[in-house]
């Protein structure tokens, strides 16, 4: 194993290549990852700007295939994808690129599901708890208040 100390610009390029070649890395995650090898401010831009360069960072390509994944794999909404992604320092403007990508027939009808799926787990309960419960799971996963008002009045 290489110590960090004796870790060279140049193997860090190669270490890090394959960091972003094994999946898409934002920024912050890339430059994080490349302080946590011991490199310095100067060493990490310049690799950055490399990386940039060769194309295996590009931070729109970043925003679009994390907000696609969060919503498709653990089914959130635009606001907790939004918030994810302003932690991991994506600009705004790909921000709302990405959450843009999100086809609005598929986010409804997911929140519907959703929805539904929630409304019929709480059977037993009373018709206000119901809906103060379902609304609080939805608003959990980061949809819209009025899109959410609006999914469980359709339920009803």
């Amino acid at each position: 194993m290489i110590n960090k100390q004796s870790l060279t610009p140049a193997q860090a390029l190669q270490k890090l290549k394959h960091f972003c070649g094994y999946q898409e890395r934002s920024h912050y995650e890339t430059q994080q990852k490349l302080y946590s090898l011991g490199l310095y401010k100067k060493d990490v831009e310049i690799l950055l700007s490399q990386l940039i360069e060769e194309n295996y960072l590009n931070e729109e390509r970043y925003a679009i295939a994390f907000a696609g994944g969060r919503f498709r794999i653990k089914q959130w909404g635009r606001i907790k994808i939004k918030y994810e992604l302003q932690q991991h320092k994506v600009s705004s403007y790909n921000i709302t690129k990405a959450l843009k990508s999100i086809d609005d027939t598929d986010y409804l009808a997911t929140l519907q599901e959703l929805a539904a799926k929630k409304w019929v787990s709480l059977k037993g309960e009373q018709y206000l708890n119901r809906q103060a419960k379902t609304t609080s799971f939805l608003l959990q996963r980061g949809f819209e208040h009025n899109l959410i008002s609006a999914a469980i009045t359709k339920i009803r």
